[in-house]
Protein backbone atom coordinates (compact mmCIF):
# COMPACT_ATOMS: atom_id res chain seq x y z
CA UNK A 1 0.00 0.00 0.00
CA UNK A 2 1.20 3.50 -0.77
CA UNK A 3 1.04 6.45 1.60
CA UNK A 4 -1.97 8.59 0.65
CA UNK A 5 0.17 11.68 1.12
CA UNK A 6 2.59 10.29 -1.49
CA UNK A 7 -0.31 9.64 -3.86
CA UNK A 8 -1.67 13.18 -3.44
CA UNK A 9 1.74 14.73 -4.06
CA UNK A 10 2.73 12.36 -6.90
CA UNK A 11 -0.55 11.71 -8.70
CA UNK A 12 1.08 11.77 -12.16
CA UNK A 13 3.74 9.25 -11.12
CA UNK A 14 1.12 6.93 -9.63
CA UNK A 15 -1.06 7.29 -12.74
CA UNK A 16 1.98 6.30 -14.82
CA UNK A 17 2.43 3.22 -12.60
CA UNK A 18 -1.20 2.26 -13.23
CA UNK A 19 -0.67 2.66 -16.97
CA UNK A 20 2.74 0.91 -17.07
CA UNK A 21 1.51 -2.04 -15.00
CA UNK A 22 -1.56 -2.26 -17.23
CA UNK A 23 -4.02 -1.99 -14.36
CA UNK A 24 -7.58 -0.68 -14.50
CA UNK A 25 -7.82 1.70 -11.54
CA UNK A 26 -9.61 5.05 -11.36
CA UNK A 27 -7.11 7.19 -9.47
CA UNK A 28 -9.22 10.35 -9.85
CA UNK A 29 -12.14 8.62 -8.12
CA UNK A 30 -9.87 7.64 -5.24
CA UNK A 31 -8.60 11.20 -4.82
CA UNK A 32 -12.16 12.55 -4.87
CA UNK A 33 -13.18 10.09 -2.14
CA UNK A 34 -10.08 11.09 -0.19
CA UNK A 35 -10.96 14.79 -0.44
CA UNK A 36 -14.61 14.26 0.49
CA UNK A 37 -13.63 12.04 3.42
CA UNK A 38 -11.21 14.63 4.79
CA UNK A 39 -13.81 17.43 4.55
CA UNK A 40 -16.45 15.38 6.35
CA UNK A 41 -13.96 14.28 9.02
CA UNK A 42 -13.10 17.93 9.69
CA UNK A 43 -16.78 18.89 9.93
CA UNK A 44 -17.50 15.92 12.21
CA UNK A 45 -14.57 16.75 14.51
CA UNK A 46 -15.70 20.39 14.73
CA UNK A 47 -19.26 19.37 15.64
CA UNK A 48 -17.96 16.85 18.18
CA UNK A 49 -15.82 19.57 19.76
CA UNK A 50 -18.81 21.94 19.86
CA UNK A 51 -21.00 19.25 21.43
CA UNK A 52 -18.38 18.47 24.06
CA UNK A 53 -17.93 22.15 24.88
CA UNK A 54 -21.67 22.71 25.30
CA UNK A 55 -21.98 19.53 27.38
CA UNK A 56 -19.39 20.90 29.80
CA UNK A 57 -21.29 24.18 30.01
CA UNK A 58 -24.47 22.31 30.95
CA UNK A 59 -22.80 20.94 34.06
CA UNK A 60 -21.67 24.44 35.06
CA UNK A 61 -24.79 26.37 34.04
CA UNK A 62 -27.55 27.65 36.28
CA UNK A 63 -30.71 25.52 36.20
CA UNK A 64 -32.66 28.05 34.14
CA UNK A 65 -29.94 27.95 31.41
CA UNK A 66 -29.58 24.18 31.14
CA UNK A 67 -32.65 23.50 29.01
CA UNK A 68 -31.50 25.95 26.35
CA UNK A 69 -28.02 24.40 26.27
CA UNK A 70 -29.45 20.89 26.09
CA UNK A 71 -31.61 21.96 23.16
CA UNK A 72 -28.52 23.30 21.38
CA UNK A 73 -26.70 19.98 21.93
CA UNK A 74 -29.75 18.07 20.68
CA UNK A 75 -29.77 20.04 17.41
CA UNK A 76 -26.23 18.78 16.68
CA UNK A 77 -27.10 15.11 17.05
CA UNK A 78 -28.84 14.45 13.67
CA UNK A 79 -26.01 15.99 11.66
CA UNK A 80 -23.37 14.17 13.72
CA UNK A 81 -25.10 10.83 13.19
CA UNK A 82 -25.35 11.52 9.48
CA UNK A 83 -21.66 12.46 9.31
CA UNK A 84 -20.61 9.38 11.25
CA UNK A 85 -22.47 7.18 8.76
CA UNK A 86 -21.01 9.02 5.77
CA UNK A 87 -17.47 8.93 7.18
CA UNK A 88 -17.78 5.20 7.86
CA UNK A 89 -18.99 4.52 4.31
CA UNK A 90 -16.36 6.77 2.72
CA UNK A 91 -13.62 5.21 4.86
CA UNK A 92 -14.59 1.77 3.60
CA UNK A 93 -14.55 3.00 -0.02
CA UNK A 94 -11.22 4.71 0.54
CA UNK A 95 -9.55 1.69 2.16
CA UNK A 96 -10.74 -0.71 -0.54
CA UNK A 97 -9.52 1.63 -3.30
CA UNK A 98 -6.15 2.10 -1.59
CA UNK A 99 -5.60 -1.67 -1.61
CA UNK A 100 -5.63 -1.63 -5.43
CA UNK A 101 -3.16 1.19 -6.10
CA UNK A 102 0.16 -0.12 -7.52
CA UNK A 103 3.63 0.90 -6.44
CA UNK A 104 5.58 2.83 -9.10
CA UNK A 105 8.37 0.80 -10.66
CA UNK A 106 11.98 1.81 -10.26
CA UNK A 107 13.07 4.28 -12.93
CA UNK A 108 15.29 1.78 -14.77
CA UNK A 109 12.61 -0.93 -15.10
CA UNK A 110 11.93 -1.53 -18.81
CA UNK A 111 8.51 -0.49 -20.08
CA UNK A 112 6.69 -3.43 -21.62
CA UNK A 113 3.37 -5.20 -21.96
CA UNK A 114 4.11 -8.74 -20.77
CA UNK A 115 6.85 -11.31 -20.16
CA UNK A 116 7.77 -11.34 -23.86
CA UNK A 117 9.28 -7.89 -23.30
CA UNK A 118 11.43 -8.77 -20.29
CA UNK A 119 15.10 -7.95 -20.86
CA UNK A 120 17.84 -10.58 -20.63
CA UNK A 121 20.70 -9.38 -18.42
CA UNK A 122 22.75 -12.55 -17.90
CA UNK A 123 23.17 -16.18 -18.94
CA UNK A 124 25.07 -18.95 -17.17
CA UNK A 125 26.12 -22.40 -18.30
CA UNK A 126 26.25 -24.19 -21.62
CA UNK A 127 23.03 -25.51 -23.11
CA UNK A 128 23.16 -29.32 -23.19
CA UNK A 129 23.62 -31.08 -26.53
CA UNK A 130 22.55 -34.66 -27.12
CA UNK A 131 23.58 -37.25 -29.71
CA UNK A 132 20.35 -39.18 -29.16
CA UNK A 133 16.64 -38.46 -29.27
CA UNK A 134 15.82 -36.80 -25.96
CA UNK A 135 12.74 -37.46 -23.86
CA UNK A 136 10.75 -34.92 -21.91
CA UNK A 137 10.54 -35.14 -18.13
CA UNK A 138 7.24 -37.01 -18.20
CA UNK A 139 8.49 -39.71 -20.56
CA UNK A 140 11.62 -40.05 -18.44
CA UNK A 141 9.70 -40.02 -15.16
CA UNK A 142 7.16 -42.61 -16.27
CA UNK A 143 9.81 -44.92 -17.75
CA UNK A 144 11.80 -44.71 -14.51
CA UNK A 145 8.63 -45.13 -12.43
CA UNK A 146 9.41 -41.95 -10.47
CA UNK A 147 6.48 -39.75 -11.63
CA UNK A 148 2.86 -40.94 -11.56
CA UNK A 149 0.32 -38.41 -12.81
CA UNK A 150 -2.40 -41.01 -13.49
CA UNK A 151 -2.77 -41.85 -9.82
CA UNK A 152 -2.16 -38.22 -8.84
CA UNK A 153 -5.20 -37.23 -10.91
CA UNK A 154 -7.16 -40.12 -9.39
CA UNK A 155 -6.37 -38.76 -5.93
CA UNK A 156 -6.72 -35.02 -6.46
CA UNK A 157 -7.93 -34.16 -9.95
CA UNK A 158 -6.21 -32.33 -12.80
CA UNK A 159 -2.70 -30.88 -12.49
CA UNK A 160 -1.89 -33.38 -9.74
CA UNK A 161 0.97 -35.86 -9.51
CA UNK A 162 2.83 -38.30 -7.29
CA UNK A 163 6.62 -38.44 -7.01
CA UNK A 164 7.73 -41.97 -6.29
CA UNK A 165 10.93 -43.71 -5.23
CA UNK A 166 13.93 -41.90 -6.66
CA UNK A 167 11.62 -39.05 -7.77
CA UNK A 168 10.58 -38.32 -4.17
CA UNK A 169 14.19 -38.73 -3.02
CA UNK A 170 15.40 -36.35 -5.71
CA UNK A 171 12.89 -33.70 -4.64
CA UNK A 172 13.96 -34.00 -1.01
CA UNK A 173 17.63 -33.88 -2.00
CA UNK A 174 17.09 -30.60 -3.86
CA UNK A 175 15.21 -29.12 -0.89
CA UNK A 176 17.82 -30.21 1.65
CA UNK A 177 20.69 -28.88 -0.45
CA UNK A 178 18.87 -25.55 -0.70
CA UNK A 179 18.17 -25.40 3.04
CA UNK A 180 21.81 -26.05 3.88
CA UNK A 181 22.96 -23.40 1.40
CA UNK A 182 20.74 -20.72 2.96
CA UNK A 183 21.64 -21.71 6.50
CA UNK A 184 25.29 -21.18 5.60
CA UNK A 185 24.30 -17.74 4.32
CA UNK A 186 22.90 -16.78 7.74
CA UNK A 187 19.19 -17.25 7.14
CA UNK A 188 16.97 -18.22 10.05
CA UNK A 189 14.74 -21.15 9.16
CA UNK A 190 11.08 -21.07 10.21
CA UNK A 191 8.44 -23.76 10.05
CA UNK A 192 5.34 -21.76 9.21
CA UNK A 193 1.56 -22.18 8.84
CA UNK A 194 0.29 -22.69 5.32
CA UNK A 195 -3.28 -21.95 6.42
CA UNK A 196 -3.42 -18.23 7.21
CA UNK A 197 -5.92 -15.51 7.96
CA UNK A 198 -7.01 -13.25 5.13
CA UNK A 199 -5.20 -10.33 6.77
CA UNK A 200 -1.87 -12.00 5.93
CA UNK A 201 -2.87 -12.39 2.26
CA UNK A 202 -4.05 -8.79 2.12
CA UNK A 203 -0.99 -7.54 3.96
CA UNK A 204 1.42 -9.12 1.49
CA UNK A 205 -0.58 -7.91 -1.51
CA UNK A 206 -2.10 -11.21 -2.65
CA UNK A 207 -5.60 -10.01 -1.77
CA UNK A 208 -7.80 -8.53 -3.05
CA UNK A 209 -6.44 -8.58 -6.62
CA UNK A 210 -5.13 -12.16 -6.56
CA UNK A 211 -8.02 -13.72 -4.70
CA UNK A 212 -9.10 -15.88 -7.65
CA UNK A 213 -5.77 -17.77 -7.48
CA UNK A 214 -6.16 -18.85 -3.86
CA UNK A 215 -7.80 -21.86 -2.27
CA UNK A 216 -10.20 -20.57 0.38
CA UNK A 217 -11.15 -22.57 3.46
CA UNK A 218 -14.29 -20.48 3.84
CA UNK A 219 -15.82 -22.39 6.74
CA UNK A 220 -12.87 -21.40 8.93
CA UNK A 221 -12.11 -18.07 7.20
CA UNK A 222 -8.62 -19.24 6.30
CA UNK A 223 -6.59 -19.38 3.09
CA UNK A 224 -4.01 -21.85 1.78
CA UNK A 225 -0.86 -19.91 0.88
CA UNK A 226 0.65 -19.92 -2.60
CA UNK A 227 4.08 -19.17 -1.15
CA UNK A 228 5.78 -19.12 2.25
CA UNK A 229 6.41 -15.42 1.55
CA UNK A 230 2.96 -14.72 3.00
CA UNK A 231 3.71 -16.25 6.40
CA UNK A 232 7.34 -15.12 6.57
CA UNK A 233 6.63 -11.49 5.68
CA UNK A 234 3.59 -11.36 7.99
CA UNK A 235 5.48 -12.93 10.90
CA UNK A 236 6.26 -9.53 12.48
CA UNK A 237 3.08 -7.75 11.33
CA UNK A 238 1.87 -5.10 13.77
CA UNK A 239 5.25 -5.05 15.53
CA UNK A 240 7.88 -2.35 16.02
CA UNK A 241 11.33 -3.87 15.59
CA UNK A 242 14.65 -2.41 16.66
CA UNK A 243 16.84 -0.96 13.92
CA UNK A 244 19.81 -3.03 15.09
CA UNK A 245 17.80 -6.21 14.37
CA UNK A 246 17.71 -5.38 10.65
CA UNK A 247 18.11 -6.83 8.15
CA UNK A 248 16.31 -10.01 9.20
CA UNK A 249 16.81 -12.97 6.86
CA UNK A 250 14.15 -15.69 7.00
CA UNK A 251 13.64 -18.84 4.96
CA UNK A 252 11.00 -21.55 5.05
CA UNK A 253 10.06 -24.67 3.17
CA UNK A 254 6.33 -25.11 2.69
CA UNK A 255 3.69 -26.75 0.61
CA UNK A 256 2.13 -24.15 -1.69
CA UNK A 257 -1.28 -24.13 -3.34
CA UNK A 258 -2.46 -22.25 -6.44
CA UNK A 259 -5.69 -22.64 -8.36
CA UNK A 260 -4.04 -21.53 -11.63
CA UNK A 261 -7.24 -19.68 -12.50
CA UNK A 262 -7.16 -18.32 -16.02
CA UNK A 263 -4.68 -20.93 -17.28
CA UNK A 264 -7.19 -23.42 -18.68
CA UNK A 265 -5.52 -25.44 -21.43
CA UNK A 266 -2.07 -23.95 -20.68
CA UNK A 267 0.77 -26.27 -19.61
CA UNK A 268 -1.71 -28.97 -18.64
CA UNK A 269 0.74 -31.82 -19.27
CA UNK A 270 3.65 -32.51 -16.97
CA UNK A 271 4.95 -30.80 -13.87
CA UNK A 272 5.31 -27.20 -15.01
CA UNK A 273 1.99 -25.80 -13.76
CA UNK A 274 0.47 -27.74 -10.88
CA UNK A 275 -1.90 -27.00 -8.00
CA UNK A 276 0.34 -28.14 -5.13
CA UNK A 277 4.11 -27.89 -4.90
CA UNK A 278 7.02 -27.47 -2.53
CA UNK A 279 9.02 -24.28 -2.31
CA UNK A 280 11.76 -22.79 -0.19
CA UNK A 281 11.31 -19.03 0.02
CA UNK A 282 13.76 -16.34 1.08
CA UNK A 283 12.42 -13.18 2.74
CA UNK A 284 14.38 -10.19 4.02
CA UNK A 285 13.00 -7.41 6.23
CA UNK A 286 15.26 -4.36 6.07
CA UNK A 287 15.64 -0.71 6.97
CA UNK A 288 13.92 1.87 4.78
CA UNK A 289 17.05 2.49 2.76
CA UNK A 290 17.00 2.15 -1.05
CA UNK A 291 20.73 1.49 -1.33
CA UNK A 292 20.56 -1.29 1.28
CA UNK A 293 17.51 -2.74 -0.44
CA UNK A 294 19.33 -2.86 -3.77
CA UNK A 295 22.24 -4.78 -2.20
CA UNK A 296 19.86 -7.22 -0.53
CA UNK A 297 18.04 -7.78 -3.83
CA UNK A 298 21.36 -8.79 -5.38
CA UNK A 299 22.06 -11.07 -2.42
CA UNK A 300 18.76 -12.91 -2.82
CA UNK A 301 19.27 -13.29 -6.56
CA UNK A 302 22.81 -14.57 -6.07
CA UNK A 303 21.65 -17.22 -3.59
CA UNK A 304 19.22 -18.67 -6.13
CA UNK A 305 21.82 -18.58 -8.90
CA UNK A 306 24.34 -20.43 -6.73
CA UNK A 307 21.80 -23.19 -6.12
CA UNK A 308 21.13 -23.61 -9.84
CA UNK A 309 24.86 -23.64 -10.51
CA UNK A 310 25.26 -26.40 -7.91
CA UNK A 311 22.57 -28.34 -9.78
CA UNK A 312 24.57 -27.77 -13.01
CA UNK A 313 21.57 -26.24 -14.77
CA UNK A 314 21.99 -23.52 -17.41
CA UNK A 315 19.82 -20.45 -16.85
CA UNK A 316 19.33 -16.82 -17.71
CA UNK A 317 18.33 -13.81 -15.63
CA UNK A 318 15.80 -11.33 -17.02
CA UNK A 319 14.85 -7.87 -15.80
CA UNK A 320 11.07 -7.94 -15.65
CA UNK A 321 9.22 -5.21 -17.54
CA UNK A 322 6.45 -3.07 -16.06
CA UNK A 323 3.59 -5.06 -17.60
CA UNK A 324 4.86 -8.25 -15.94
CA UNK A 325 5.38 -6.69 -12.51
CA UNK A 326 3.01 -7.35 -9.65
CA UNK A 327 1.04 -4.60 -7.97
CA UNK A 328 3.49 -4.00 -5.14
CA UNK A 329 6.77 -4.84 -6.84
CA UNK A 330 9.19 -1.98 -7.36
CA UNK A 331 11.42 -4.21 -9.44
CA UNK A 332 11.83 -7.90 -10.17
CA UNK A 333 14.32 -10.27 -11.74
CA UNK A 334 13.19 -13.68 -12.94
CA UNK A 335 15.53 -16.62 -13.32
CA UNK A 336 14.58 -18.85 -16.24
CA UNK A 337 16.15 -22.31 -16.40
CA UNK A 338 16.75 -24.18 -19.66
CA UNK A 339 14.19 -26.90 -20.32
CA UNK A 340 15.17 -28.99 -23.37
CA UNK A 341 11.66 -30.32 -24.07
CA UNK A 342 10.31 -26.77 -24.22
CA UNK A 343 13.36 -25.62 -26.23
CA UNK A 344 13.34 -22.53 -24.07
CA UNK A 345 14.35 -20.92 -20.82
CA UNK A 346 11.34 -21.05 -18.49
CA UNK A 347 10.70 -19.26 -15.21
CA UNK A 348 11.79 -21.04 -12.03
CA UNK A 349 12.53 -18.09 -9.67
CA UNK A 350 11.26 -14.54 -9.05
CA UNK A 351 13.26 -12.03 -7.01
CA UNK A 352 11.20 -9.03 -5.91
CA UNK A 353 11.78 -5.71 -4.14
CA UNK A 354 8.73 -4.09 -2.52
CA UNK A 355 10.19 -1.18 -0.52
CA UNK A 356 7.47 -0.26 2.04
CA UNK A 357 4.46 -1.54 0.04
CA UNK A 358 3.91 -4.76 2.01
CA UNK A 359 5.18 -3.46 5.36
CA UNK A 360 2.79 -0.49 5.30
CA UNK A 361 -0.17 -2.85 4.85
CA UNK A 362 1.20 -5.12 7.59
CA UNK A 363 2.01 -2.24 9.99
CA UNK A 364 5.56 -3.60 10.13
CA UNK A 365 7.88 -0.93 11.52
CA UNK A 366 11.17 -0.33 13.29
CA UNK A 367 12.37 2.36 15.67
CA UNK A 368 15.31 4.26 14.22
CA UNK A 369 18.23 5.85 16.07
CA UNK A 370 16.24 9.09 16.48
CA UNK A 371 13.42 7.20 18.18
CA UNK A 372 11.07 7.55 15.19
CA UNK A 373 8.87 4.68 14.00
CA UNK A 374 9.70 3.91 10.36
CA UNK A 375 7.99 1.53 7.90
CA UNK A 376 10.29 -1.38 7.01
CA UNK A 377 11.26 -2.49 3.49
CA UNK A 378 10.70 -6.10 2.35
CA UNK A 379 12.17 -8.34 -0.34
CA UNK A 380 11.78 -11.97 -1.34
CA UNK A 381 12.99 -14.57 -3.79
CA UNK A 382 12.38 -18.22 -4.52
CA UNK A 383 15.32 -20.32 -3.42
CA UNK A 384 13.94 -23.43 -5.14
CA UNK A 385 10.53 -24.66 -6.24
CA UNK A 386 9.72 -28.26 -6.98
CA UNK A 387 8.50 -30.14 -8.94
CA UNK A 388 9.13 -27.42 -11.56
CA UNK A 389 12.91 -27.56 -11.10
CA UNK A 390 12.76 -31.34 -11.65
CA UNK A 391 11.91 -30.63 -15.30
CA UNK A 392 15.37 -29.26 -16.21
CA UNK A 393 17.06 -31.53 -13.68
CA UNK A 394 15.74 -34.67 -15.38
CA UNK A 395 15.90 -33.39 -18.94
CA UNK A 396 19.33 -31.75 -18.88
CA UNK A 397 20.98 -34.68 -17.09
CA UNK A 398 19.38 -37.52 -19.05
CA UNK A 399 21.65 -40.14 -20.55
CA UNK A 400 21.29 -42.12 -23.78
CA UNK A 401 20.22 -45.28 -21.92
CA UNK A 402 17.41 -43.44 -20.11
CA UNK A 403 19.26 -43.02 -16.82
CA UNK A 404 19.62 -39.66 -15.07
CA UNK A 405 22.99 -38.35 -13.93
CA UNK A 406 22.90 -36.93 -10.41
CA UNK A 407 24.85 -33.63 -10.10
CA UNK A 408 27.79 -33.94 -7.72
CA UNK A 409 26.32 -31.45 -5.22
CA UNK A 410 23.20 -33.63 -4.84
CA UNK A 411 24.93 -36.98 -4.37
CA UNK A 412 25.49 -36.63 -0.60
CA UNK A 413 21.72 -36.10 -0.27
CA UNK A 414 21.02 -39.18 -2.42
CA UNK A 415 23.11 -41.60 -0.33
CA UNK A 416 26.00 -41.28 -2.78
CA UNK A 417 23.89 -42.25 -5.81
CA UNK A 418 25.50 -41.07 -9.06
CA UNK A 419 22.78 -42.21 -11.46
CA UNK A 420 19.09 -42.92 -11.32
CA UNK A 421 19.44 -46.25 -13.11
CA UNK A 422 17.98 -46.78 -16.54
CA UNK A 423 14.67 -48.66 -16.74
CA UNK A 424 15.07 -52.32 -17.57
CA UNK A 425 12.94 -51.98 -20.69
CA UNK A 426 15.50 -49.69 -22.34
Amino acid sequence: MLDIKFIRENAELVQKAIRDKRMNIDLKALLLVDEELRLKQVEMEQLQAERNQKSKLIAQARPEERDALKAQVATLKPRLEQLETEVRQLTEQFEQAMLLVPAPARADVPIGRDDSENVEVKTWGTLPSFDFDIKDHMALGEALDIIDTKRGVKLAGSRSYVLKGYGAQLEQAVLRLTQDHLLRKGFTQLSIPVLVKEEAMQGTGYFPSGREQAYLVERDELVLVGTAEVSLTSYHSGEILKEEQLPIRYMAQSSCFRREAGTYGKDTAGLYRVHQFQKIEQVIISRADTEDSDKLHTELLTNAEEILQALELPYRVVYVCTGDLGQGQVRKHDIETWMPSRKAYSETHSCSTFHDFQARRLKLRYKDKQGQNVICYTLNNTAIATPRVLIPLLECHQQSDGSIRIPKALRPYMNGLELIPAPRSL
